[in-house]
């Protein structure tokens, strides 16, 4: 029961960041926030899959994936940012 609820709550936590990234590049433009904002709403999707399914320790690697994907996707936008700068 308290893990559903942490859960729950680390989730909204990804989506509000994730919203918030979101705001950030509606007001710019900047691709770096978008990128943010994608990793976030992945992170959070990650987190409700967790909570949502019962899936046993053993088989949850897959959901790995996600969170590769997710600072994946932070790591090239920081760069390609750094990249354009110089």
């Amino acid at each position: 029961m308290l893990f559903d609820f942490l859960s729950g709550a680390i989730t909204m936590g990804f989506a509000v960041a994730g919203l918030f990234f979101l705001r950030f590049w509606k007001r710019t433009r900047e691709g770096l926030f978008i990128a943010f904002a994608a990793a976030f709403f992945l992170l959070g999707l990650t987190q409700a899959l967790l909570a949502f399914t019962n899936i046993p320790v053993e088989e949850r690697s897959w959901l790995y994936l996600l969170r590769l994907a997710a600072f994946s996707l932070i790591l090239i936008s920081i760069w390609l940012k750094n990249r354009k700068a110089s």
